[in-house]
């Protein structure tokens, strides 16, 4: 049997909002993240796809499993590009952290 959670008559201690103060309402992710982000959805998407048409009838005669190797091998490629791109940009933003730290040392 549930029981009931006695509810007090007062407000929780929390202090009324500063309206001095301007809100944060940036957004969570910044724009540049979601646009590259948005750029590598793209390259996954068409790149491998366009490779296997473009190759499948010219490069490899008619050859649908060597035209899937290269579609996959390109989607690697954009894969490892993402992660690249990724590891420097996590690198930029120590190296701002820290300088900023040097700065207010």
């Amino acid at each position: 049997m549930a029981t009931r959670r006695a509810v007090s008559s007062t407000p929780m201690d929390v202090p009324p909002p500063n309206s001095d103060e301007k809100s944060n309402t940036t957004p969570a992710v910044p724009t540049p993240v979601i646009l590259k982000l948005l750029g590598f959805t793209f390259a996954m998407i068409t790149l491998p796809i366009g490779t296997y048409f473009a190759s499948v009838n010219t490069i490899f005669g008619g050859n649908a499993t060597f035209a899937g190797a290269t579609a996959a091998i390109m989607a690697n490629v954009v894969l490892i590009g993402y992660i690249i791109v990724a590891m420097r940009e996590d690198q930029s933003d120590q190296l701002e952290k820290a300088r900023e730290e040097k700065k207010k040392e």
